[in-house]
């Protein structure tokens, strides 16, 4: 299945910035925890939303590039 892009390229360039940070601080700083693992699945799927250049949440609500 195809998708629209509905993601302008600096914003899945910030998705993929801030993605990246948040895995790290998962990782890193916060490393074992419960909250950690939330912190790295919440950067995993901001990383692969700024790479797809489509995000679900905002086709639900009706965001078009």
């Amino acid at each position: 299945m195809f998708f629209l892009k509905n993601l302008r390229t600096w914003e899945s360039a910030a998705r993929i910035v801030v993605g990246i940070a948040l895995v790290a601080l998962g990782f890193l700083g916060i490393h074992g925890a419960l909250l950690g693992r939330v912190v790295v699945a919440t950067g995993t799927v901001l990383v692969l939303t700024g790479l797809v250049g489509w995000c679900p949440m905002c086709a639900m609500v009706g965001r078009k590039l």
